[in-house]
Formats: structure tokens, sequence, C-alpha cells
């Protein structure tokens, strides 16, 4: 993918089923290999778990950490792909995990690896 590219439905497939098999798997590693390193997450989680008021960490050491935890407080941890939104540049992974029903929404930078990230939930 690069500048004002579109992924395709199988491109979005592609990097859905490989980004729910690494959190099925566990590796911390494989999960931020789908990242640049500078990237940022946003999630309603991290200001839970992190205390973090804004709800967003930058880099993959800050955002690393948020995972390895949340890995260790949730060896059960499992994702079941539902659907794939492709955009310009971006995609929509819909599936269910820990909190039920959930969606991330990815934007992508000219190298193909995502540079920003943001989760989405059902209300608890």
């Amino acid at each position: 993918m690069g500048v004002d590219a579109v992924m395709d439905r199988e491109q979005a497939r592609h990097f859905a089923e490989e980004w729910i098999a690494a959190w099925n798997s566990h590796d911390l590693e494989r999960i931020l290999a789908h990242y640049e390193d500078d990237f940022e997450m946003s999630s309603p989680i991290i200001t839970q778990v992190m205390g973090e008021p804004s709800g967003t960490l930058r880099g993959k050491t800050a955002i690393g950490a948020y995972w390895s935890l949340a890995l260790e407080r949730n060896p059960q941890l499992h994702f079941e792909l539902l659907h794939t939104l492709p955009g310009a540049n971006s995609l929509a992974i819909i599936y269910n995990g820990l909190r039920g029903l959930s969606a991330e929404i990815f934007h992508f930078g000219t190298s193909g690896k995502v540079v920003a990230a943001y989760a989405h939930y059902q209300p608890c």
C-alpha cells in the first residue's frame, strides 16, 4: 500500500487474518511487526489500564508495555474475525474479543505498516 492506495478485499482479508493470528499467538513481537516504530494507539482501555487520560499512547515501547500487560492479564485472549471494511489507506476490522463485539480502525503509512490505530468496544 502506498499513499492514496485503496485496499482491495484480498489485501484487507490478508492483513486482518495475520493481525488476528498474531494476537491469538500471544507473540508481542509478531503483533508489533504490523506497526511503524512511532505509531499511535487510541483505546478507551488505555485510560483504565495505563492511567492515560487521553486514551492514546505513542511508540512501540509504550504500546508494547500496554499490550504486554494485557496479554499477561488475559491468558485466554482469543479474537475471532467477523468482517473487514477496506478504505483509502485504512482498514476497519470487526471481531469478537474479550469485550464482545469490537472494531479496530487502522491507518497505514507509505511502508504499508500501521501509523495509527483506534480501538472500539461495546460498552461494558
